[in-house]
């Protein structure tokens, strides 16, 4: 991560994202200790420690010092061939179990990825793509494993740009090593993922020791894995982007890991209660974690098996901006018919709609209208509308005084409409170059936790202090040169006085030369993807929803530094700013709680237009002492 301008700031390197890597031969040498000798390297590698005698530790013996020992124990794999264990995808929380690298007789570079996994009996899922097993403390559904080894492949396709320079092919396979009963490992739904990756089972060690050895037939030893783990990183597709081809039944994202069972539970659930009952489903994660893609899916999916579906958001920037997208391909009455606002179901019969998909659901308000006045309660108006209804949320991107869409609020109305409720958990960040230290350092540093800021590390991810604010807006135009997809954003702290006076400046930062105006009325919702929108500052309400390449952040009077900490100032807000109406009248009723709930919605706010990069995150304080907090954040070590 980059530094601009004042002192240097050291920064600390979590290396190489590969826990352990060697020939084939110093593979074979290392097993009978390999569980020892991954646990200290994905602890020095990785920064993640796994206890002795754990299930995962156990997983390291059994997996690769026995069944992948006995796979690689042969002069049908080169002594030379790379072996890589652990690799942590670009930064990801997914790591890619067991790779294999080298040449075949053509000189052709190849990649064999391999997911292992122990489970000895297995049962059939009604969710696509999975299967059922026994996991932790219990049987659950869980992803097949060839479509966790294909979702890796594609990973590593899509992303990393030494795989396509170099023509590097990938190849995934699993390996579920102790189970010896097939059944619904190869049940014939799963036959497009088995081909895309084939299973071997127990007694298979030599048809995978075939499959590995006829795309590995020479080394060069580790270079090839060296090379994929210190190749540039591609910024991934914006969903804006890609929506088109989402409704048209492309497949223009890869959902991993939990995204893919996460969509999988939804499609299910749905195709439930279509028949009978209510149900609301939780779908509770941070910013990146996949909580718009999965929603997008699941519209496509339901739409396509006939239930009458909407994605709804009160965020009138997501709906524009798909709408704006999709003209020309869609009449404007069915895009309006697919992504409605949360204001729309005032007067809904009840179960009007088999399946409400409700996306940044901690935007909604208690009532709908301009005024805030109209309906009942927007939360059980949408589970009384549907028979399913899914809330996507992250109570950390509450913003505004309105938010009323908690989890604990949610749960209330649907058991108020007899609906059965049902919940999961996204974890694994996908935007912000998938730098998840990022996102831990950003909640921390924001104090939106009790933790203190862990080393920011190196990465992908450009994150950026500078001095001057003119310098930050240089810096976004001439990122955004290349496709028009880099913003600046600020704190609604500056009066939007350029709305009555079209030659007056909104943004004047004393001391500087930096004058700019805010989005332009005219543009509206859809300021982030207008080919002008470089040339304003947009805020809380025209960002939030939607992700840019870049993200320039002012970050205003309303968050300062005091005494060593960050501290809110809700008096610093600008007077135009809706996004605390209500907070003096609440101020004389409870102060102390009207400015914790002010001070939690200021840096909600930052952490929301922080976390819009894809690909980096540049920062200019007006309060010089919070421009030095967020330096002394990013030197942040442990000794």
């Amino acid at each position: 991560m980059n530094l601009l301008r004042g002192t240097p700031v050291p920064m600390v390197t979590i290396g190489t994202m590969l826990a352990y890597l060697a020939t084939k031969d110093e593979f074979v040498r290392d097993a009978p200790s390999i569980a020892d000798i991954v646990q200290d390297s994905v602890r020095q590698h990785l920064g993640i420690s796994i206890a002795h005698g754990s299930s995962e530790y156990s997983s390291w013996q059994n997996s690769l010092g026995n069944a992948m020992f006995h796979v690689m124990n042969s002069p049908d794999v080169p002594a030379d061939a790379g072996v890589a264990v652990e690799y942590r995808i670009n930064g990801r929380r997914q790591r890619i179990d067991f790779l294999v690298a080298g040449m075949d007789e053509r000189g052709q570079k190849n990649l064999v990825i391999i997911e292992l996994k122990q489970w000895s009996t297995v049962d059939a899922s009604p969710l696509r793509d999975c299967v059922r097993t026994f996991v932790g403390h219990s049987t659950r559904d869980v992803i097949h494993p060839s479509y966790q080894a294909w979702s890796y492949a594609r990973q590593l396709l899509d992303f990393y740009e030494v795989v396509e320079a170099d023509d590097i092919r990938v190849h995934p396979c699993a390996y579920v090593h102790n189970c010896d009963q097939p059944g619904p490992l190869f049940d014939s739904g799963l036959a497009p993922i088995l081909t895309k990756a084939p299973l071997f089972i127990q007694g298979e060690h030599l048809k995978l020791r075939s499959h590995i050895a006829s795309r590995v037939q020479t080394g060069p030893g580790t270079t090839l894995l060296e090379s994929v783990d210190t190749s540039a990183v591609r910024p991934g597709k914006q969903l804006v982007e890609a929506l088109t081809e989402m409704l048209d039944g492309n497949e223009e994202f890869t959902l991993v890991d939990e995204q893919k069972l996460t969509l999988e539970q939804i499609v299910d659930l749905a195709r439930r209660t279509a028949a009978t009952g209510k149900s609301v489903m939780l779908v509770k994660g941070g910013p990146g974690t996949g909580k718009s893609l999965i929603a997008v899916n699941s519209m496509v999916r339901l739409s396509q098996e006939g239930l009458n579906v909407r994605y709804v958001t009160k965020n009138a920037a997501p709906r524009r901006v798909y709408e704006r997208k999709l003209q020309g391909r869609y009449r404007a009455a069915d895009i309006r018919e697919m992504f409605v606002t949360s204001d729309a179901f005032r007067e809904a019969e009840r179960d009007a709609y088999d399946v409400l998909l409700v996306d940044e659901a901690h935007r909604l308000p208690l009532r709908g209208g301009l005024y805030g006045n109209l309906g009942e309660h927007q939360v059980r108006e949408i589970i009384r509308s549907a028979r399913t209804s899914v809330f996507f949320v992250d109570e950390d991107q509450m913003v505004t005084w309105r938010d009323v869409g908690t989890v604990a609020e949610i749960e209330e109305c649907a058991t108020a409409e007899s609906a059965a409720l049902s919940s999961t958990e996204l974890s694994s960040q996908f935007r912000c170059a998938g730098a998840e230290e990022y996102m831990d350092w950003l909640d921390a540093t924001l104090g939106l936790n009790d933790q203190q800021p862990s080393p920011l590390p190196v990465s992908s991810f450009d994150f950026r202090v500078l001095d001057d604010p003119e310098e930050l807006r240089e810096l976004i135009v001439e990122k955004n040169r290349s496709n028009n997809r880099s913003r600046l954003v600020a704190g609604y702290c500056w009066n939007w006085v350029s709305r009555r006076d079209p030659r007056a400046y909104d943004i004047e930062i004393p001391g500087t030369r930096f004058k700019m105006k805010w989005n332009l009325e005219t543009d509206g919702s859809t300021w982030m993807i207008e080919p002008h929108s470089v040339d304003q500052v947009g805020c809380i309400h025209t960002a939030q929803g939607l992700e840019c390449e870049y993200v320039g952040v002012i970050i205003g009077p309303d968050l300062i530094e005091r005494d060593g900490d960050l501290v809110t100032d809700p008096f610093a807000r600008a007077r135009t700013d809706q996004s605390l109406k209500g907070f003096k009248r609440d101020l004389d009723r409870d102060r102390d709680g009207a400015l914790r709930r002010a001070d939690r919605l200021i840096r909600n706010t930052y952490m929301t237009l922080m976390s819009r990069g894809m690909s980096g995150c540049y920062v200019y304080c007006t309060d010089d002492g919070a421009r030095d907090y967020f330096r002394r954040a990013t030197r942040t070590h442990s000794n």
